[in-house]
């Protein structure tokens, strides 16, 4: 039996406890028509599912929750029950299709099935069509789900080779397997103190990697200064999309020695400072801390259908009207963050759990839920989709927007995905509280073209002011050097 790791469990249990949140993620593809027929589009989708086990299993509790749920076989499994087909209404646009698909995610998936579900969307303009994929979050995280898309959507003929099967073990098996693991647990430990000890240096490295982290994670972890981008949540989520060059960001990262990351998190951190001076709201230094996924997966693990993250958690400088100074600024802090150790504070948090009892850990996920955080405004991730053209039953997939899920009070979610030659931003909001989501996605997009823009000005030195957060200024030019010695 394959159980869930503690995070993936953690999605359904703060689905449990929160009644307006679905947290399923999503890629939404636009394709090049015209749309195939459904059986056409089932044959093609169907043909692949035995290359992902998960597509054909559903979730298992074990009773009194003694042990982490497990995956077993959908002896009801009919892959038809996972496909339907709409029409985008009129008008027939982005927006009138971004409308459709906040309709479809705010439903939740059926958990007495497997956790997946797949639509195609015709009737879109200028002959195009759309295949929204959608999949529940204790199944896989935005890394993973780029290989589905990959295995699903690929170019390549897939082998037919079945996974073996996972039967239900039944009520029985699952407390006896439960209560072993517990009696075996403190003999794995044993086993882990054991080769610690026969490691030493490692130890001493992790250690220190984690005791850093956990320090920067204390401090990251007080409370913001009250917005409107936090707080309840209502039983309906707003989605946008937007898209840029990818060698546009790549350009102005060079040009300012920072990341594709750093560039993308500061349109973003543009995007949400006119978000506030739009609303009348004065945007303070630390109004908007969001939380980044880290992926932790290794090249061996990519291909692994499950979740695999870590965390940083820097403050956004939304205070700052010049958007160089806010690039430089996010870059620093993730680099102060990085250089913490922050994202190991986060992975060894998350395995910890594994280490304990699961009925104590999920109640104290399911109380975190009820508790109202005011610590973490939006969630802000970026995943490497596939580099290659990906198509579906003959037809090339032009654009490739992510959805992000929001609950915990955070009213906005920014995902961004490349493909090909392009990253495709896909911006989700709580309809009752952020209603502007499609302002947000377009400011976002414009942070990046005016970031652009001065990276391929004329030559100028960029002062970065100190950093209330700590660290002195610094001068660049449109390089990145630093002209002072």
């Amino acid at each position: 039996m394959e159980r869930l790791s503690p995070l993936d469990a953690a999605f359904l249990e703060i689905e449990d406890e929160d009644p307006r949140a679905a947290l399923a993620i999503a890629s939404l593809a636009i394709a090049a028509g015209p749309a195939p027929a459904q059986d056409e589009f089932v044959a093609a989708i169907t043909a692949r599912l035995p290359q992902v086990p998960r597509y054909h299993q559903k979730i298992r509790r074990v009773p009194f929750d003694l042990a982490p749920p497990v995956w077993v076989d959908d002896d009801a499994f009919r892959p038809e029950d996972h496909f339907a087909r709409l029409s985008v209404p009129s008008p027939h646009d982005d927006a009138a299709l971004c409308e459709l698909v906040t309709l479809l995610m705010d439903e939740r998936l059926d958990r007495d099935r497997p956790l997946w579900m797949l639509w195609v969307i015709e009737g879109l303009s200028e002959g195009r069509w759309a295949i929204l994929s959608k999949v529940h979050h204790s199944l896989t995280d935005g890394v993973s789900a780029t290989g589905l898309q990959r295995v699903l959507f690929g170019a390549a003929e897939p082998p037919g080779l079945p996974a073996a099967p996972v039967p239900d073990p039944g009520r029985t098996r699952l407390l006896v397997s439960a209560l072993g693991d517990l009696v075996s647990s403190p003999v794995t430990g044993i086993g882990h103190l054991v080769g610690s000890v026969l490691h030493p240096r490692a130890l001493a490295r992790r250690t220190t990697d984690v005791v850093r982290g956990l320090a920067a994670l204390s401090t990251a972890l007080m409370p913001v200064a009250p917005s409107s981008l936090s707080g309840p949540l209502g039983h309906r989520r707003g989605y946008a999309v937007g898209q840029a060059a990818l060698a546009d960001i790549v350009t102005t990262a060079k040009a300012f020695d920072v990341t594709v990351n750093d560039v993308l998190l500061a349109a973003v951190t543009g995007g949400l400072r006119e978000l506030l001076l739009r609303r009348g709201e004065d945007p303070a230094p630390d109004s908007v801390r969001s939380l980044v996924p880290v992926s932790v997966r290794n090249s061996a693990s990519v291909s692994e259908v499950d979740n695999r993250v870590s965390l940083l958690l820097p403050l956004l400088p939304v205070d700052l009207p010049d958007p160089v100074h806010r690039l430089l600024r996010v870059h620093r802090r993730v680099t102060t963050l990085k250089g913490n150790k922050e994202s190991a504070a986060g992975e060894f948090v998350t395995g910890a759990a594994g280490t304990e009892p699961f009925a104590a850990s999920a109640w104290v996920m399911r109380a975190a839920a009820k508790l109202p955080q005011r610590n973490i405004v939006t969630v802000t991730t970026n995943v490497p989709g596939p580099p290659e053209p990906l198509s579906v039953a003959g037809r090339e997939v032009l654009e490739l927007y992510p959805y992000v899920p929001i609950a915990l009070r955070l009213r906005t979610g920014v995902a961004m995905l490349t493909y090909r030659d392009r990253v495709f931003f896909g911006v989700t909001a709580d309809r009752a509280t952020v209603p502007d989501v499609r302002f947000l996605a377009e400011t976002v997009v414009a942070e990046v073209a005016v970031l652009k823009a001065a990276a391929v000005s004329s030559a100028r030195t960029t002062p970065d002011p100190p950093d209330p957060a700590g660290g002195a200024g610094r001068w660049r030019d449109r390089s990145g050097a630093d002209p002072r010695p």
